[in-house]
């Protein structure tokens, strides 16, 4: 992947004694994204896309004074998440806001954004127009996260860290292994364990996972994304 290299703009003159635009920067490891996303941005009359970084440390790392409104987020990154270049970069610009922009959907992503400070979560599948009205909003100061789902968010967290502590590292194991198609018996071979072994393994782990099948406990795993 060729390396994004940041670029800074001064402050665009307004002859109409307007507002200055919205200043953003754009993190996101993908070029053709970034540089699609920077045309779209820059077309606004009311946006400036002011830096880039394809990496939490070329996040880290950019100048204090591109004095950036809104932050654009991948959330993968090659070197990390945005959780961490967010962290990075409240160094340096302490007042910022973040708009996360993501294919991921699910909720660790989602919380981890959350405890970032996003005040938007963007599904990259969404529309164009979409992406434009959250920076918009989250420039006006809005959070388009609804307290609701935060809670929902924290609450699922907690459950994930929780259930993923209850289950012994054999167990989670197994727990994969049932998630990735393996039959029984060959779960038994792999591991080297007794076939009634890892039936003792399942019945503790549905337990845990307060389900009365191994059906419903993969599917609650998958929920908790406690397996890949």
């Amino acid at each position: 992947m060729s390396q994004l290299k940041s670029r800074q703009r001064l402050p665009v003159a307004r002859t109409n004694g307007g507002p200055r635009p919205i200043r953003v920067i754009i993190v996101e490891n993908h070029q053709l994204v970034s540089e699609s996303l920077g045309l779209l941005l820059d077309g606004q009359q009311d946006m400036v896309v002011v830096g880039k970084a394809g990496s939490v440390s070329e996040a880290a790392a950019l100048p204090r004074q591109l004095d950036p409104d809104i932050v654009v987020m991948d959330f993968h990154l090659g070197d990390g998440t945005g959780r961490d270049a967010a962290i990075a970069m409240r160094e340096a610009f302490p007042t910022v806001r973040f708009v996360f922009l993501s294919r991921d959907g699910g909720d660790n992503a989602r919380l981890a954004a959350v405890e970032a400070g996003a005040s938007a979560y963007v599904l990259k599948s969404s529309p164009a127009s979409e992406v434009i009205a959250a920076i918009r909003k989250a420039a006006e100061g809005a959070t388009l996260i609804s307290p609701a789902m935060i809670a929902r968010l924290v609450s699922r967290g907690a459950d994930r860290v929780h259930m993923q502590e209850s289950l012994s590292p054999r167990e989670r194991e197994v727990l994969q292994l049932l998630a990735d198609g393996i039959a029984t018996r060959q779960i038994a071979r792999q591991l080297a364990i007794s076939y009634s072994t890892v039936r003792t393994h399942m019945r503790s782990i549905s337990a845990k996972l307060g389900t009365k099948s191994m059906v419903s406990a993969v599917v609650t795993a998958r929920e908790l994304e406690l397996v890949n």
